[in-house]
């Protein structure tokens, strides 16, 4: 009883609502999860902080150099209108009236060198200026070519704005300019009237490119000056393959005069910034790889993530490790002594293992193995009481119907009826060749039938009006009983009941199986007994033997009782036919072993339920 109850205890603290293993895995998980959710929050938080001062960085970076870009475009165009009014620019759009020739020559250097003094100035925003006379139709010009004048050139031209590319195919080892053409017309710039002076500015986009690399040098961008259409400016280290589908992008976006936006090409992620340059109406375009800046970050994260991924694995590793040497072998343990709970003394443990627990295995197979030597012997003695007893009980039943036998015998000689007394004498033969077959206590139920058929043909030569009917199942034929179980019930039916009767005699012998349990029911239409004796009779089934009642049936009783156990046995009461009906019941061997089990696990449960 007290090993019972320490098995409840222990399977209900180790193994009945969660396992040692599943509760340090749980106990590792919930030790992960607030590192992780603290550390991937923070890493948000400086994330978030790294991107919006990163963003902000940029566009301020892009912001000054468009203004230094539009600084030298003013300077330009500033320049171009004080020299517009230079009065040597103006004499040289005069009415062609010269004091001689070497003044007109001297005029002409003067305002070359002007122009030439001030492109030395801006010697890092080099500009060509060339000034026209629509008056005298003619140019002056510091570029390396000449210059002529060209009033179709000038009418294409002249927009009262920056323009790139003059309409004129560059020449050889040059490239398109932007271009600025200024008139003397006050207040339209974009219209000449055949009298106009003209100052034209231009700056290769040479110009544009040593400003990008002076920002590229300086950061971690990638910039190119672009515009709709045209094809882009770009810093003279450029990826062209980078810059073609960062120029396909723009062309699809609407760049308004700020853009920031992080996008995806070839699978990265970079920040793309614009700025637009008022006075040319280009914009200034930087594309950063997030990926270079924070990739440090990111390294460093999946780092953490990694580590913490190591030490996870680590402490399920180290889970497994407890549970296959420690928990494993309580549960073998456990279910060990489940099995000799449950009375199977049969059960060893192996195992492997090479610790404490081997010993612990080494004992409970000792400890198991004497049990069942112990156990076993028991059961043998036990069955040799048992085998004792019945074999008492069944040599005490056999000298009483041998008594009645022969008394039997001796009316019917007294009588002259020979032929009873021969068919009695063959009757008590059989009888005894069945008797003497002792090595085996149990006979089928169709050979305790046959004996029975015997002994009523017999009762029926004495008494004319006796009938009798059995219908019994074939399986149930089958099934091994006591040896003379039937005899004294069928003979009280006879002698107690047809015998004190003057009805038609009639005895009814049926059999059925059900719910693993055989019962056979004698009935008579004798006079049957009060409700009182019937009581009376029942209750002598379970008392001992005394020695004022009668012996035949409580001997039939004892031995049913004790091949079938206490669930079966033999009870009297009224009979359908109008007597006494005898019922004896048994339970079938299998349902048997099977109720014996569960009645152990049962008595197992409850036990442990008891102890709880």
């Amino acid at each position: 009883m007290e090993l019972r109850g320490s098995i409840g205890k222990v399977r209900r603290k180790v193994g009945s609502k969660t396992s040692l293993f599943a509760k340090i895995n749980g106990l590792i998980i919930i030790l992960f999860i607030p590192v992780i959710l603290f550390f991937t929050y923070s890493n948000g938080v400086s994330s978030n902080v790294i991107d919006k001062e990163l963003k902000a960085s940029n566009i301020k970076q892009l912001s000054f150099l468009s203004s230094q870009i539009e600084s030298r475009v003013n300077q330009t165009m500033d320049f171009v209108v004080t020299f517009s009014k230079d009065p040597n620019v103006r004499k040289f759009n005069g009415l062609n009236i010269w004091d001689d020739l070497y003044d007109r020559m001297q005029t002409k250097y003067v305002i070359q060198e002007k122009m030439m003094l001030q492109s030395g100035v801006m010697n890092i925003w080099p500009v060509e200026f060339t000034v026209y006379s629509q008056q005298n139709k003619e140019a002056i010009s510091n570029a390396k070519t000449m210059v002529s004048y060209d009033e179709a050139y000038l009418k294409r031209n002249v927009a009262g704005k920056w323009i790139y590319g003059d309409g004129e195919a560059p020449g050889p080892g040059t490239s398109e300019a932007f271009h600025w053409f200024y008139t003397d017309s006050f207040g339209q710039q974009d219209a000449l009237r055949g009298s106009n002076l003209v100052v034209q500015a231009s700056f290769y986009h040479e110009n544009i490119q040593n400003m990008l690399d002076t920002y590229k040098s300086g950061g971690q961008g990638d910039p190119m000056f672009y515009h709709k259409g045209i094809a882009p400016i770009l810093n003279r280290s450029a990826n062209a393959e980078m810059a073609s589908e960062l120029t396909s992008l723009l062309d699809r976006q609407d760049l308004g005069d700020t853009m920031q936006k992080v996008v995806e090409l070839d699978g990265k992620r970079y920040l793309i910034s614009a700025v637009k340059s008022v006075s040319l109406g280009w914009h200034l375009v930087d594309i950063v790889p997030l990926d270079r800046i924070l990739g440090p970050i990111s390294f460093s994260r999946n780092l953490f993530y990694a580590a913490m991924a190591f030490l996870f694995v680590v402490g399920i590793s180290a889970s497994v490790l407890l549970y296959r040497n420690v928990q494993r072998p309580i549960r073998k343990l456990i279910l060990g002594l489940q099995s000799v709970q449950r009375g199977d003394f049969s059960v060893r443990i192996s195992s492997n293992v090479n610790n404490e627990f081997a010993f612990l295995f080494y004992r409970f197979n000792d400890m198991s193995k004497q049990i069942q030597s112990l156990i076993e012997n028991v059961l043998n003695e036990k069955l040799r009481a048992r085998e004792a007893t019945l074999k008492q009980l069944q040599a005490q039943i056999n000298p009483h119907f041998l008594y009645n036998c022969i008394g039997y015998m001796i009316n019917m000689a007294q009588m002259k009826d020979e032929e009873a007394v021969v068919s009695m004498g063959h009757n008590l033969s059989a009888y005894y060749r069945y008797m003497t077959r002792l090595e085996r206590p149990t006979a089928s139920l169709q050979e305790e039938t046959g004996l029975i058929v015997n002994y009523l043909d017999i009762q029926k030569l004495r008494n004319g009006r006796i009938h009798y009917r059995i219908d019994i199942p074939e399986e149930m034929l089958k099934q091994q009983v006591p040896r003379l179980m039937l005899q004294p019930v069928v003979e009280n039916a006879v002698i107690h009941g047809v015998g004190k009767s003057y009805a038609s005699g009639e005895i009814r012998m049926t059999g059925e199986m059900k719910d693993g349990f055989c019962k056979l029911c004698v009935d008579d239409d004798g006079p049957g007994m009060t409700e009182e004796q019937l009581d009376a009779l029942n209750r002598q089934m379970k008392q001992p033997l005394r020695e004022d009642m009668g012996y035949g049936f409580w001997n039939t009783n004892q031995r049913i009782i004790h091949l079938f156990g206490d669930k079966s046995g033999l009870s009297f009461g009224r009979s359908e036919l109008g007597g006494l009906r005898a019922e004896m019941v048994w339970e079938l061997p299998a349902a048997a072993d099977v109720r014996r089990d569960s009645d152990t696990r049962e008595g197992g449960q409850t036990h442990a339920n008891d102890h709880r």
